[in-house]
């Protein structure tokens, strides 16, 4: 039996309102990938926040090695072989490979002169040692995030690392680079590395873990390992009810182009982003925008939006041309938008519940005559849509912020999908929910498609991609590099084409309906 390296008994955090934690046990065995599931809020992230000393837990004890410690900050976290790879990079763009690992914990002579030869040489032999292949002398800005990956992961082995704590770390990893980086994981486990790996990509889990522990509410709910499970068992571990993982739908009927984009140019510190992108999206259809995350989707998702103005460019919604940069002429086309951020751009998050369903529709009857606003109508038009798209609130006068992440985004398809719209731009839709609020928002698009709304769909997931679009377009570095059938697509041909290899013979780079 392998040695127990790291034991959490009886942990317990609160915070106001909120158990998030509920005397939680975990154990971690030496040389072996422990994945940790559960919904948004189940408490994950806040277990492994006390582990690496971020938080400081109300009740129970940690050990490292059979020995029981007091984790107060990340430090003490270090100085016991705990590190943590969060899903936001913690690097310096502007400094090399090198600058960065060794970045707080430098080699010196005399104490007072950084030996640069000796830490290159340090760099070297560890990503030799691991097979996580680095520059040391790269400049960090000009890496691909897989790469950037490596080198946080080196920044924890150079500190000591003996257990190793991911958090989503394929969030932004193509396919090959989801599969290099598995490569990596088990490298390091035979090198005696323990790791505990945070996602909520099912597959990823039955591909990769030795053990799977399953949280729901705060609490272990359940614990297997991939042989005795499947995708079906775990989602619904995860949520406490069957949940359905494939998109269910209908072939496409698209119908005239209610969503035209001619020559797009989206500059960003005067070097353009989005670089002369043409597509169109018909009506009853998804075209599906893939892409690692960078590439320019961002940009092109505000510019459509009105929340950023191009460099040049012409847009039509339903054959008519709408200027850029503002939003209200869009919505008053019919543009409907989910946004990639939702705090920032698709709520008000100290207003009402019942305030962000109206965002859109606030000045109009019949919850406004002219500077008099109806609140009666907004609350019992806000209760209509709580009820009908499940949103967990106390009630419509709660503020937004209080809800969970999977209930805001409710709460911002609730207000875009229950107007009459013609184009829906949702832009990473699912990020960061569980399986049961993606299961949801995956079945409200598909029913706006069948109504006869165009979607586009951006999205850095390729699950998610592949099981919506009827299209899809793959960009790169600003570019819309091809447009093919989904049908006729599969995951490692899209994913060489993210990573910017040429497609044998593109459909015109444009993306044009035929």
């Amino acid at each position: 039996m392998a040695q127990v390296v790291l034991e959490a008994r009886g942990i317990t955090k609160r915070f106001p309102g909120v158990v998030a934690n509920d005397h939680v046990d975990l154990r971690l065995y030496q040389g072996e990938i422990l994945a940790l599931l559960g919904e948004n809020g189940a408490g994950k992230t806040t277990l492994m926040n006390i582990i690496y000393g971020l938080y400081h837990p109300d009740e129970g004890e940690i050990y490292v090695d059979g020995r029981k410690v007091h984790i107060r900050s990340p430090h003490d976290a270090i100085r016991l072989g705990i590190g943590m790879v969060h899903q936001h990079f913690m690097l310096v763009p502007v400094f090399t490979v090198m600058e960065n690992i060794i970045l707080g914990a430098e080699i010196t002579r005399a104490g007072l002169v950084l030996d640069k030869g000796r830490a290159r040489q340090e760099v070297l032999r560890l990503s030799e040692e691991y097979g996580l292949q680095v520059d040391p002398d790269a400049y960090v800005e000009d890496l691909p995030v897989g790469v950037q990956q490596r080198v946080e992961i080196l920044k924890a082995l150079y500190r000591g690392a003996r257990i190793l704590i991911l958090d989503e770390p394929t969030a932004v990893l193509t396919p090959q680079e989801v599969e290099d980086l598995f490569r990596i994981m088990r490298q390091l486990t035979r090198r005696g590395v323990s790791i505990v790996f945070i996602t909520h990509k099912l597959r990823e889990v039955l591909a990769v873990a030795d053990r799977i522990l399953v949280m729901r509410r705060g609490r272990v709910v359940g614990e297997t390992t991939p042989d005795a499970t499947n995708e079906a068992e775990l989602a619904s571990m995860m949520v406490g009810r069957e949940v359905v993982l494939q998109v269910e739908k209908s072939p496409a009927r698209p119908g005239p182009v209610v969503l035209e984009v001619e020559d797009l140019v989206v500059e960003s510190q005067g070097v353009p982003v989005v670089n002369g992108v043409t597509l169109q999206v018909r009506a009853g259809e998804i075209l599906g925008v893939a892409g690692v995350q960078g590439n320019g989707q961002t940009e092109l998702a505000e510019a459509l939006t009105g929340l950023r103005k191009p460099t040049r460019g012409v847009l039509r919604i339903g054959g008519h041309e709408v200027p850029f940069g503002y939003a209200r002429p869009l919505i008053e086309q019919g543009l409907a938008h989910i946004p990639e951020d939702r705090q920032r751009h698709g709520l008000v998050l100290p207003f009402s519940v019942a305030d962000n369903m109206v965002l859109c529709t606030y000045y109009r009857p019949p919850f406004a005559r002219g500077l008099r606003r109806n609140f009666k109508e907004v609350v019992t038009y806000a209760e209509k849509l709580i009820q009908e798209y499940d949103v967990r609130t106390p009630g419509p006068m709660v503020p937004v912020a209080t809800l969970s992440g999977g209930n805001q985004q409710k709460v911002i398809v609730a207000r875009e999908f229950s107007r009459p719209v013609k184009v829906l731009i949702a832009n990473q839709p699912t990020r960061g929910l569980d399986v049961g609020s993606i299961e949801y928002i995956h079945r409200r698009i598909v029913e706006l498609r069948d109504q006869g709304v165009g979607v586009l769909l951006i999205s850095a997931e390729l699950d998610e991609i592949l099981s919506l679009s009827d299209r899809i377009a793959v960009m790169y570095q600003g570019r819309i590099v091809t447009t093919v059938d989904a049908a006729e697509a599969d995951r490692a041909t899209l994913g060489l084409w993210m990573a910017g290899a040429q497609p044998e013979a593109a459909p015109a780079a444009g993306g044009a309906a035929p």
